[in-house]
């Protein structure tokens, strides 16, 4: 998200971006799932599924709104040629085209970063190893590892650390309203930027959850064996969340052992923002949850007036 934060309630969406006149710029509106439409689809594992795709989708598309909201015109993604042809040829609107194009290529860029590099990787080093579970080990550790470089390496961008900052923001606001206090940015300043909920630790369940899942894969065709891993990817997806749902509403010592990995990953991801970004982050709630009119009764705004004596954000 440029310079913002994205909060989703049930039925709303909010994006808060601060703007480079210091301006906090709002776009909230209400959302429906296919699953008020279609009952069956609230069922365990199949809602995860459902809701892995349309959190997917919601976030290519609050990336475009985050970049119009923060009025950057270098900022803007204006769309190709081909994503042009394919709207007028089709009739889909342009922003829809533009949505798929950005999936597939996300979509694309994982699946062989994560997926078919460490298949093929294993099955260079493994040799004439026949273990189907030592393999799938040895794919796990390497999938893991392509993960963990690819964090470490992206959070040494500027832009990425001011993302991580605001991620933090995210995490300390839900804190803090999940702890009862009133959403002020001294109140939310002192909850920690990890949680249970979040998507890197979701990402962390499904990696593990495949390692299991796809060591009763045969290594005989390697071309099938990452047919079939897509194929069952939605469904490591669907358990994942099921996991992290659980998790999120217990309190159990067991919960904080199996979450704790995740956790420590978010170590990574997170980092502490400063007041100004808290304060993108509280609006966003707000917003979310329908009550932005009341703001200016929540949100402590006195900070911007000691701003030299808030934390500077990481450059």
């Amino acid at each position: 998200m440029l310079e913002g934060v994205m909060m989703k309630a049930p039925n709303r969406i909010a994006i808060a971006v601060r703007r480079n006149n210091g301006e906090i710029e709002i776009d909230s509106k209400e959302i429906t799932s296919i699953k008020d439409k279609y009952p069956i689809l609230k069922l365990p594992v199949l809602r995860g599924i459902v809701t892995f795709g349309e959190t997917m989708i919601l976030g290519i598309k609050s990336l475009m709104t985050s970049a119009e909201l923060y009025g950057e015109e270098e900022e803007e993604y204006k769309p190709s040629k081909v994503e042009n042809w394919v709207s007028q040829k089709t009739g889909i609107k342009i922003e829809d085209v533009m949505v798929f194009f950005a999936l597939v290529i996300a979509l694309g860029f994982a699946i062989l970063l994560f997926m078919i590099a460490p298949a093929l990787l294993t099955k260079f080093i493994s040799g004439a190893m026949e273990s189907n579970l030592v393999k799938s080990l040895i794919e796990g550790v390497i999938r893991l590892t392509a993960f963990i470089i690819y964090i470490l390496a992206v959070s040494r961008m500027k832009d990425i650390k001011r993302v991580f900052q605001y991620h933090g923001a995210e995490h300390k606001t839900i804190h803090c309203y999940e702890h009862g206090e009133e959403l002020t940015v001294e109140n939310a300043r002192k909850f920690t930027t990890l949680h249970p909920r979040c998507g890197t630790a979701f990402l962390l369940i499904v990696m593990i959850i495949s390692i299991v899942a796809f060591s009763f894969l045969e290594w005989n065709n390697i071309i099938i064996r990452i047919v079939t891993k897509l194929l069952l990817l939605p469904f490591v997806a669907g358990l994942s969340y099921e996991i992290i749902k659980w998790a999120g509403s217990s309190e159990s010592k067991w919960v904080n052992i199996v979450m704790y990995p995740g956790l420590m990953l978010q170590k990574l991801t997170t980092k502490e923002p400063d007041d100004e970004q808290l304060e993108v982050a509280i609006c966003a709630f707000l917003a979310a949850m329908d009550t932005i009119e009341d703001r200016e009764e929540v949100v402590d705004f006195e900070h911007n007036q000691s701003h030299e004596q808030s934390p500077d954000p990481v450059r």
